[in-house]
Parts: structure tokens; sequence; C-alpha cells
């Protein structure tokens, strides 16, 4: 009786520390990417990697030009993904043009 409680206790207290990224809004990549595509019409507009504790992981960003939704997500080598950030009014910024001449 006491292994099992002791064994219950440790469970429940190990899920209840567990890091908030993989509590929420985790899944694997290709269920994550088909949720994506399918509900928000949403595509893969730029990535990269990032160095975090040791290891890699790919930052993502998706975005839908028709509903204007974005979604930040990260990747680890496992195949999880995480969705870190998700917003509305996606806009993409125009880089300055440099004027040629001198100023007067």
């Amino acid at each position: 009786m006491f292994k099992r409680l002791f064994g219950l206790t440790l469970a429940f207290g190990m899920a209840a520390t567990a890091p908030p990224a993989f509590a929420q809004g985790c899944a694997q990549r290709e269920h994550v990417i088909a949720k994506l595509q399918d509900n928000y019409s949403e595509e893969l507009t730029f990535g990269g990697l990032q160095k975090t504790r040791g290891a890699q992981a790919v930052m993502e960003v998706w975005t839908s030009k028709e509903t204007g939704s974005y979604t930040v997500l990260v990747t680890q080598a496992n195949g999880i993904s995480c969705i870190v950030a998700v917003g509305t009014d996606f806009f993409e910024a125009t880089p300055k043009i440099a004027l040629k001449g001198e100023p007067s």
C-alpha cells in the first residue's frame, strides 16, 4: 500500500512541476502543422535555428494573408512542437529605401 501511495504521489508531483511549455500547446510537429494549415490557412513565412540550453530547436513563424493570423512555433529535435505565441493582424514590414544623392 505504501509503495502505491508513494508512486502516485511521485507521479503527480512530477506532473505538477512540468515546464509550462509542455503542459499546453505542444504536440508532434505534423499534427500542429496540419491544424495551422487546415484551421487557419497559415503557411510557413520564415524560420531559423535557435540555440537553447545546449541543444538546437527550430523557430518558425506561420502566417495567413487571408485571415491575418500568425503563430510562432518552436520545434525540438525530438519532433515535438510548442506554440509560443499566436495573434491577429499580422503585417509585413517594408524596409526603408535609402535615398540616393546628397541631403539639401
